[in-house]
């Protein structure tokens, strides 16, 4: 099997199949996007609000992952290497739709509330998806970059179009949010002794 490739072929077959996806074979291309469209779809819809956003984000990308086919390189895994193309869609998706500007407006000079380190980390990747879904899309985005994809503030600052100190302000309203979120839907859970330190979904 191919390194980091994320499927059952071996390491010839799934060159051959990428070779035949750069030549425009429209087979190879339906296959290759059978084989990745669950694991693609579920990082839209950690950054996007709705599952028609989310395909139109996964259109896009699968457009660019063709499009780029001959830039990637066999010896590096397969997986992250869409992956990075998908978040960058879904991030230039909300640049373009103005939905960073209509938030800086609304947001930007609220104060940040509160954080209580005591919120619970037993739930499923399913139910953290779920309430992450239930962020206001600056929120989301800043969050998902920081939390689960490692980019750091200054990094993502730039991918935003926003300032540093915004960044930061909007990570602590996200952790905020997504505490209350929990608190409202599992309140059940408090009763443990948990912590919620970071968002790391399976990636199975």
């Amino acid at each position: 099997m191919l390194s980091g490739s994320g499927t059952n072929l071996e390491a010839s077959e799934f060159a051959a199949l990428l070779k035949a996806c750069i030549a425009g074979n429209n087979r190879a291309q339906r296959s290759l996007f059978q084989l990745y469209f669950s694991y693609a779809k579920s990082i839209c819809l950690r950054y996007c609000s709705s599952y028609e956003e989310a395909e139109e984000v996964l259109n896009e990308s699968f457009l660019k992952i063709f499009q780029n086919l001959q830039k990637y390189d066999l010896n590096l895994p397969f997986k992250a290497w869409i992956r990075t193309i998908i978040v960058n869609t879904a991030i230039s998706y909300y640049r373009k739709n103005g939905k960073h500007l209509k938030d800086r407006i609304t947001l930007e000079d609220a104060p940040v509330p509160g954080y209580d380190n005591q919120v619970v980390e037993n739930l499923t990747g399913e139910e953290i998806i779920g309430l992450v879904q239930l962020i206001k899309p600056v929120y989301r985005s800043v969050f998902m970059l920081h939390a689960v994809e490692g980019y750091n503030h200054r990094e993502i600052a730039e991918m935003l179009e926003i300032n540093e100190a915004t960044v930061r302000s909007h990570y602590l309203r996200a952790r905020a949010r997504l505490q209350n979120l929990i608190k409202q839907y599992y309140p059940d859970l408090f009763s443990k002794e948990w912590v919620v330190r970071s968002f790391k979904p399976n990636e199975n």
